[in-house]
């Protein structure tokens, strides 16, 4: 690529064709005026006679053929997750083996939008004072049990023959009325290795949560993991005298996030999501039934299989040592 002083311009490549093949200078004679080589000077002579004034433009350094270059089959597959499932360079290069700066070019080459545009929950970024940005402070600490977050997700139960997603809005609507009431799940995750424990309980009273958390904590030490502190919201149940004395016998230190500051404890929080979009709302289930029974094999699904982009693509089992090669 010329700079714009240079001799052999396209315009310059030009005049010194044109005297070459025109003019009838000899070569020599020509590369000598433009001070340049023969071969160059032989070069711009020959592909004027073929290309004409086109031939002077700089071509392509792109090969014609690259033997590492990504098939259209698997830019496909990259394009058909991010649209089907949502789902951002990094998870999507764990899941198929790539690099994450692959998938990030194939999709801007397609076109595809950052996640942050279409859903702004996903994004890094929120909106500070005076309309300024600012970026969210993110934390992860040491070793496993060092953290523990805790929370309760509230969710409705389908109704026996389906919701809307298999009756449509006007039948899952009369159906709804049923009144088939709320799930309360209760969830732990451990802030350093993202590991789950979770159940399906019918509330979320103080004795629910404290018989909850003690198989959490039971779940916990089988793996390996000594819990050190847990991290709740100021949910009454864990505002509790039984939840404070239940913690304290065991040791264990508990901290609340600010009133009205879901952000503090936000890894359990980004975990509801991830249930709710790939267990619950993942595909249309006939009952609740039929739904509750592939509870156990997704939280399986997550802790040993489900690449973390947290965890630069490992699963919660592969940073635990009790778990560590269960993968099955």
């Amino acid at each position: 690529m010329s700079h714009a002083n240079a001799q052999l311009t396209p315009t310059g490549r030009l005049r010194l064709a044109q005297l070459v093949v025109e003019d009838g200078w000899a070569l020599r004679r020509a590369a000598e005026r433009w001070n340049c080589s023969v071969t160059t000077a032989r070069r711009w002579a020959n592909r004027y006679r073929l290309y004409g004034r086109a031939g002077m433009a700089d071509r392509s350094s792109r090969p014609s053929r690259s033997a590492g270059q990504t098939t259209m089959r698997r830019e496909r597959r990259v394009v058909g997750l991010r649209v089907s499932r949502r789902w951002g360079p990094a998870r999507i290069a764990y899941l198929l083996k790539m690099a994450v700066s692959t998938v990030h070019k194939i999709l801007r080459r397609y076109g595809c939008p950052p996640l942050s545009w279409t859903d702004p929950a996903t994004g890094v970024r929120i909106r500070g004072p005076h309309g300024s940005r600012r970026e969210v402070r993110r934390y992860q600490w040491d070793l496993p049990g060092d953290l523990v977050h805790v929370d309760v997700k509230k969710l409705g139960r389908i109704p026996d023959g389906g919701g809307h997603k298999v009756l449509g809005r006007a039948g899952g609507r009369r159906n709804r009325k049923a009144g088939t009431g709320y799930w309360f799940i209760h969830n732990a995750i451990d802030d350093c290795t993202r590991l789950n424990y979770s159940e399906l309980l019918t509330d979320e009273k103080k004795e629910t949560a404290v018989g909850f958390w003690q198989r959490a904590q039971a779940y916990f030490e089988s793996a390996g993991i000594t819990v050190q502190r847990v991290l709740t919201d100021n949910g009454s149940c864990y505002k509790s005298k039984l939840w404070a004395q239940t913690l304290r016998d065991a040791g264990i230190t508990h901290k609340r996030t600010r009133p009205y500051r879901p952000q503090t404890n936000g890894k359990v929080e980004r975990f509801n999501r991830t249930m709710v979009e790939e267990w619950a709302y993942a595909r249309p289930y006939t009952s609740e039934t039929e739904r509750a029974a592939c509870f156990d094999d997704w939280r399986h699904h997550y802790n040993h299989h489900r690449g973390h982009t947290a965890l630069k693509g490992k699963s919660p089992a592969d940073l635990v040592p009790n778990l560590r090669g269960q993968n099955t």
